[in-house]
């Protein structure tokens, strides 16, 4: 399995997702989204992050990628999908790496968008063989990725830990888009993980992201599961709340998770994309999150 470089120690990180600000002006009846990436990569770097990301700011986190597939028209699956004209992500990830050293691409995991679809056309009888095809088309997206020069391919499932998807099909998908990397992938999973931990702890990435900050249950499910090699992003303030939270509440969420994991083995991040919250807000909790991680260090 790929890890990232061991250096700083925890390194701090981001889910994904950043709030939009668009562009106004010429610039932005051209591209209105283009100077919410600049926004959203230039409030990462003043907070500090280590791995930023795009921001995700293009739109929500399935539309940003069905858009763009062919086969698929609006929220409906009319024909055999089949891979974007070119690129979905990689020029926002490329103006993000001309800002920062490290970066992270992040693409939506083809069995939440088979869920997040209704399939109207006789090509597919489930969503497990949409979310198969779904992952040859996004396969090619993480390796337009990889030659971009990320330095993590994150994969966003959040549907696992509902129960509701398969988890054998969900798992070879995952390993569709992730196989043969060279640069570790992360799959990113929201919620209680209580029934899905063991699945989770299988999975064939090299990284496993959860939320810690909102469901502090999940710390004490992965001190029981063999992990592996694995690496954990440790979301450590709560994306759900605008409140941002106080520096020593977050330092003592990453010394709890310290009881169970080593600090090689994590990376810091929110628990989940911040779109929603104000500006305000996702800047404050990133940077207090990076000062939280600077006082361990320390420690350390």
């Amino acid at each position: 399995m790929s890890r990232i470089p061991p250096e700083p120690v925890l390194p701090t990180t981001v889910v994904g997702s950043y709030p939009v600000v668009k562009g106004r002006g010429i610039s932005g009846l051209i591209d209105p989204f283009r100077e919410a990436v600049k926004t959203a990569v230039a409030d990462q770097v003043a907070a500090g992050i280590d791995i930023i990301s795009d921001g995700q700011v293009r739109g929500d986190m399935v539309g940003m990628f069905t858009g763009l597939i062919p086969g698929i028209r609006g929220s409906e699956v009319i024909g055999p999908v089949s891979p974007a004209a070119g690129p979905i992500t990689v020029a926002d990830t490329r103006y993000a790496l001309s800002r920062a050293s490290r970066v992270k691409g992040i693409i939506t995991g083809p069995t939440t968008l088979s869920f997040a679809l209704h399939i109207a056309t006789p090509s597919y009888r489930s969503r497990g063989e949409l979310a198969l095809d779904l992952a040859r088309v996004l396969a090619r997206e993480a390796v337009l990725l990889e030659e971009g020069g990320v330095s993590i391919i994150q994969i966003d499932e959040p549907i696992l830990s509902t129960g509701a998807a398969d988890i054998g099909t969900a798992t070879e998908a995952l390993r569709m888009v992730a196989g043969n990397r060279s640069v570790p992938v992360c799959l990113h999973v929201c919620g209680n993980l209580s029934e899905v931990i063991d699945d989770l702890a299988a999975m064939p990435v090299d990284i496993l992201d959860a939320e810690f900050a909102r469901s502090p249950e999940n710390l004490a499910l992965f001190r029981e599961v063999d992990l592996g090699a694995k690496m954990i992003g440790f979301g450590c303030v709560d994306s759900s709340r605008p409140e941002v939270e106080e520096m020593d509440l977050i330092r003592t969420r990453i010394e709890r998770a310290l009881t169970v994991f080593a600090p090689e083995q994590l990376l810091i991040d929110p628990d989940c994309g911040l779109r929603m919250l104000s500006r305000e807000s996702a800047f404050g909790k990133l940077s207090r999150m990076v000062e939280a991680v600077r006082h361990i260090r320390k420690d350390l």
